[in-house]
């Protein structure tokens, strides 16, 4: 491959990573993560342990799958992303009963770290069907394969902190006022339960066939 091939090859591995970090269900899991503990800072060190878990998950299914030269079976790919709705209506439920009226006490807000790295771990399990079988059949070998998802990884990484990070100040605005913060809790809660319930239908009715 030539110079200028390489260059293209990188970019479009990181812009496809990306992209890939705008998926609604990607978006609807980081907001709740980014409400529940608002601010710039604090959204994009969120973004960042999501993307990080992501390409984590997508690296090993990826290496795996390219070493056995194999595909990930259909079945095991709607499993992950009925595990992915799973997620998103529990995110999203903690979100709603975070929302409800409640005696006021200080809590202090830690940056749920953890929780990012197993949300984007996960999201990037069920995304790793779609990607290994395009490296599986555009990419000559391991090495190559291993690169573009390494790239694919870090366009992740970065759109999605950035994403998050801008978020988090009008986040942090928003949530001073406890009938707001409320709302806010309510809104995004609400969006990722029924987001998770939609994104569960296709892959339920699936296996149910």
């Amino acid at each position: 491959m030539t110079g200028s091939g390489w260059l293209i090859a990188i970019a479009l591995g990181i812009g496809l990573g990306a992209r890939h970090a705008l998926e609604p269900d990607h978006l609807a899991a980081v907001s709740v993560l980014a409400a529940d503990s608002p601010g710039p800072r604090r959204g994009a060190l969120i973004g960042a342990l999501w993307g990080v878990g992501h390409t984590l998950s997508l690296l090993a299914c990826g290496l795996a799958v390219a070493i056995a030269a194999a595909r990930i079976p259909a079945r095991l790919a709607d499993l992950f992303e009925i595990g992915v709705a799973a997620m998103l209506i529990a995110l999203g439920a903690r979100a709603v009963w975070r929302a409800r009226p409640a005696p006021h006490t200080h809590v202090a807000r830690r940056v749920p770290g953890m929780r990012a790295l197993v949300v984007g771990a996960i999201h990037g399990l069920a995304g790793s069907g779609a990607l290994t079988a395009l490296v599986m059949t555009r990419l000559p070998d391991t090495g190559a394969r291993v690169s573009f998802m390494l790239l694919f990884g870090l366009g992740s990484v970065a759109a999605m902190s950035a994403i998050s990070g801008a978020a988090g100040w009008p986040l942090a605005r928003l949530a001073r006022r406890p009938a707001t913060s409320r709302f806010l809790f309510a809104a995004v809660g609400a969006t990722s339960v029924a987001l998770g319930v939609a994104w569960a239908w296709l892959p339920v009715h699936r296996i149910l066939q």
